[in-house]
């Protein structure tokens, strides 16, 4: 019987020895925390959003640069393909009002509980508090690394790896792997924080007072790169800005970052007006409105969001309804940088695609293959960090299956 072994317990690494499993082979799963999917279990407090109903161009297209290499994994294991899953394991799932996918429980306990039994069913192996410190002397074999200090090698026909990135680190996720990867000459982007919240210098009476307030339906745009708007609930942290609106033109907002060592989102606070539409409306002012008065009464602003055109205006609000209905159309808000990696939801950076094949093994290391956010790619919240992960593992699971046959014909394996 043909072995792998799979280093990660996530949900790439976990769907990856579910298939070797199916298909046969011997599968064993290291991780170095006490348990596995942890990270899975941590979005499920949030309802576990597991993949997104929208047509395939719109959800190609949440993966910029990558969708490319992304469409043929999706293709193979996709948003339907995860929902039946997700239903064999007697977890239904729904599509909510936005658009994602949720299953019928709202909850990643029961899913993960199904999986992990599933998996025993099939013969995977897992152990958990080891961690993997590198390859043998001849890259034959893993050394793994044990609560106790000792280090143990391990040797198997084909390897996965689906380490993740490097958010999240206390739940297992640190990013250590990519010097080893480096050292080796496989090309390793940077891991930057992805899905992050961005630091923005408030005064202090605004941060006082609105800490942890949402921005209601705004819309989001980066000053000087109109390609990318998004639109949502912002939330106002005590240091900055965050929420989806914030999380989808992340990637903008960075590559605007590392161009001018700040970055200028426009904040329209009533996206579903022009700015003649807003200017009419103020035109009816009372003679005794205060500025925030007239704003509530003329066009609905909360306090949150007049406090923001206040603290964009040093203090001051516009009386001349044009020139308020043009500041409200596109708040200046200065982003200075976003929030530490450790605070991030997921990252971007990772293996680059071109040290992979289609069928992700490393062109550098035949036998040894990679799924998930080790690799290159990022995208927003909504289902689809997880799609791909899935997608990705599922891929990584069925290559090593071919590889193995490959080798089993050569009489190698």
């Amino acid at each position: 019987m043909s072995t792998a072994t799979v280093v990660g317990g996530g949900p790439a690494g976990l769907i990856a020895a579910e298939v070797l499993a199916k298909a046969g082979v011997a599968v064993t799963v290291y991780d170095r925390m006490p348990s596995v999917a942890r990270k899975l279990l941590l979005a499920g407090h949030g309802g576990l959003n597991i993949t997104h109903s929208e047509d395939r161009d719109a959800f190609l297209g949440r993966y910029g640069g990558s969708a490319g290499r992304l469409a043929p994994m999706l293709d193979v294991f996709g948003p339907q393909d995860l929902r039946d899953w997700c239903a064999a394991r007697g977890e239904p799932t729904f599509v909510g009002s936005s658009g994602r996918v949720f299953p019928r429980s709202f909850r990643a306990v029961p899913l993960v509980r199904a999986w992990q039994a599933r998996l025993a069913e099939l013969g995977v192996r897992t152990e958990t508090r080891r961690q993997w410190t590198g390859w043998t002397d001849r890259r034959d074999g893993l050394r793994l690394t044990g609560p106790d200090g000792r280090t143990v090698e391990v040797a198997s026909d084909a390897v996965v790896f689906a380490l993740g990135g490097a958010s999240w680190p206390r739940l297992g996720s640190d990013g250590g792997w990519a010097d080893r990867f480096a050292d080796l000459g496989v090309a390793v982007s940077p891991l930057r924080p992805a899905n992050v919240g961005m630091r923005v210098a408030w005064t202090g009476p605004f941060a006082d007072r609105f800490q942890g307030t949402p921005l209601k339906n705004v819309a989001l745009t980066v000053r000087g790169r109109p390609g990318r708007t998004a639109r949502g609930d912002a939330m106002v942290t005590r240091s900055g800005i965050e929420g989806g609106p914030v999380y989808a033109i992340g990637a903008t907002i960075r590559d605007a970052l590392d161009a001018d060592g700040r970055c200028v989102l426009d904040v329209d606070l009533r996206p579903t007006h022009t700015v003649a539409e807003l200017t009419d409306r103020l035109q009816r002012r009372r003679p005794k409105d205060s500025g925030s008065t007239w704003l509530r009464r003329s066009i609905g602003l909360d306090p949150v969001a007049v406090a923001l055109l206040w603290d964009a205006g040093g203090g001051a609000l516009p009386s001349s309804p044009a020139a308020a209905a043009e500041l409200v159309k596109a708040v200046p808000v200065v982003v200075t940088a976003t929030m530490p990696i450790d605070r991030a939801i997921s990252t971007a950076g990772g293996i680059a695609w071109s040290e992979v094949d289609d069928s992700l093994m490393l062109r550098r290391l035949p036998g040894t293959f990679v799924a998930g956010e080790m690799l290159d790619w990022e995208a927003p919240t909504g289902g689809y960090l997880l799609q791909a992960s899935f997608s990705t593992g599922v891929v990584a699971g069925q290559g090593v299956v071919a590889w193995l046959e490959r080798g089993r014909a050569r009489g190698v394996v």
